[in-house]
């Protein structure tokens, strides 16, 4: 074992941390010198500042696959474990510790259920019951704070409804109306920061609405998106949203952006790698969103630095999914809501 003199004492030489993730080995006795450098350079564990995980849900009539992907390292995804039942078009929202997946249609096709799910995003697994929905619900939309989780809008057998329901996601048991939002929509993509949740778009739409998450009550108007659009894919930091792509009547490679905290209609962020996307689902670090979508049956991921705008780029591909349904297939550790 080779060692080193620090201040007059033979030491050990310390282990280089691999990032500021509060798991990066920083092993033996450092200098202030050498530990400022690793702050500066942003690779000095923080405490609390954990490796942000996105938690992806297969979405076909024959696929009940979880996979995690790691955001703090491109290309990095992994088999986490298997959801309650075989689903797809569910949806997703998570605190930092819980993803929880909810509704969907069911196998055999075309019905509805009110299904929830948990899975500890930590560790991997099986996902465990949580409850129930208030109703049947496919396509709804998904956000959270680190308390409640929120399901926005859906759709069930007669159509699409205004429905908003909510749970306390470090418990269990069935969810608890909300309010309604401001019209009968599905496929709408959702993002939260602490304080609010913001649905955008869908079923034809380029409403956007928000709830203060704390509370319940309707769902208020917030502006309008560039245009029309569904099955988009959504990220955010805890400022601002970030809604990517879908279905514009055409297809369409459209990023855009709104500030959470304020109201006003959607600003042009730049352009995804690829316009073919009628689904894209998002999730996000504190720092970067990103929006999964398949292309001739793989998997990939585009990225995109959220305080600034600018056109996505590659993050890599996800294994292991059987699908990716629009708008919120997808949730993290580390979104805007947690922050």
């Amino acid at each position: 074992m080779t060692k080193r003199y620090l201040g007059n004492i033979i030491t050990q030489n310390p282990t280089a941390p691999a990032g500021p993730y509060q798991d990066s080995a920083a092993s033996g006795v450092w200098s202030l010198a050498e530990a400022l450098s690793y702050t500066k350079g942003g690779l000095w564990p923080i405490p609390g500042n954990i490796v942000p995980i996105a938690i992806y849900y297969g979405a076909s009539g024959t696929s009940n696959a979880i996979t995690s992907v790691n955001l703090a390292t491109q290309g990095v995804s992994s088999d986490f474990g298997n959801q309650t039942i075989t689903r797809y078009n569910q949806s997703a929202f998570s605190s930092a510790v819980r993803a929880i997946c909810f509704g969907g249609y069911k196998t055999p096709q075309y019905q509805p259920t009110n299904v929830m799910d948990y899975v500890t995003i930590a560790s991997a697994g099986n996902a465990t019951d949580f409850g129930d929905l208030t109703r049947d619900t496919f396509d709804a939309g998904g956000a959270a704070n680190s308390t409640r989780g929120l399901s926005m809008g859906g759709a069930g057998a007669g159509g699409p409804f205004n429905t908003i329901s909510y749970v306390t996601i470090a418990s269990t048991g069935n969810a608890i109306d909300f309010g309604d939002m401001t019209a009968n929509v599905y496929r709408n993509a959702c993002c939260a920061s602490p304080t609010r949740a913001i649905s955008m778009g869908g079923s034809s739409t380029n409403v956007i609405s928000y709830v203060t998450i704390a509370s319940t009550g309707n769902a208020i108007d917030f502006g309008d998106l560039l245009a029309t659009q569904q099955s988009s894919g959504a990220a955010a930091s805890s400022t601002r949203g970030v809604l990517s792509t879908g279905d514009a009547g055409s297809n369409s490679n459209v990023i855009s952006y709104v500030t959470i905290a304020s109201t006003g209609n959607a600003t042009d962020f730049g352009d995804s790698r690829d316009n073919t996307q009628a689904f894209m689902s998002g999730s996000s670090s504190n720092i970067k969103g990103f929006f999964a979508y398949a292309v001739a049956g793989v998997f990939t991921m585009d990225q995109v630095t959220i305080a600034t705008t600018g056109n996505a780029t590659d993050f890599g591909t996800i294994s292991g999914l059987g699908g990716i349904s629009g708008n919120s297939t997808g949730c993290s550790n580390s979104h805007g809501g947690l922050q």
